[in-house]
């Protein structure tokens, strides 16, 4: 995905290595090894066999030159970029089913910042996680992604084992909400 900024080799594994860090321990930031950390996981995630949606026009570009694109409608994708969360009908998203719950979507959001514990002073959104890879309870503050865009999301996500996937992504930044993650809004 060089029309990106990634070597496909390197900075492939290493965006790989990072979701997979973010996901098994959710609300933890992992460093991308490009900026924007959206078009790193894009470019990880997305091949000609996942269907994906985005608004992005110099990644739609690029996904579609390297034959990688298999474009659907944000309701149907597997795959659906969000770089305004608030333009993303997350209740929309394809949840899967208790026989298929992997054919829930995986949305990838654009936040500003990424906090680790964040001060009950800060002014972002304060996330509570908890669940499978979470000893106890985990706070993640998102700025750029709103209280209402969270209870969204928690509502996506409230019929485990179907459910949404979530990357949160800045520009050097990734952490992951999985379906499986118990979700709260402070």
């Amino acid at each position: 995905m060089r029309s990106l900024g990634m070597d496909p080799v390197y900075d492939t594994r290493d965006c790989f290595r990072a979701l997979v860090a973010a996901m098994s321990r959710p609300g933890t930031v992992s460093e991308s090894p490009t900026e924007p950390a959206d078009h790193a996981v894009l470019s990880t995630l997305v091949d000609h066999e996942v269907t994906c949606f985005t608004p992005d026009e110099t990644v739609w570009s690029a996904l579609e030159t390297e034959g990688r694109l298999s474009e659907a409608d944000v309701a149907a994708a597997s795959i659906v970029h969000a770089p305004d969360p608030s333009e993303c009908p997350v209740r929309d998203l394809e949840r899967g089913s208790l026989k298929e719950p992997s054919d829930g979507a995986t949305v990838v959001y654009r936040v500003e910042t990424l906090i680790t514990d964040p001060d009950p002073t800060d002014d972002v959104t304060r996330l509570a996680l908890s669940g499978p890879g979470v000893p106890g309870k985990r706070w993640l503050g998102v700025d750029g992604f709103s209280r209402d865009n969270a209870r969204a999301l928690a509502d996506a996500q409230s019929s485990y084992p179907c459910g949404v996937d979530a990357v949160l992504t800045t520009d050097r930044s990734i952490a992951a909400i999985p379906r499986s993650t118990e979700l709260e809004v402070a």
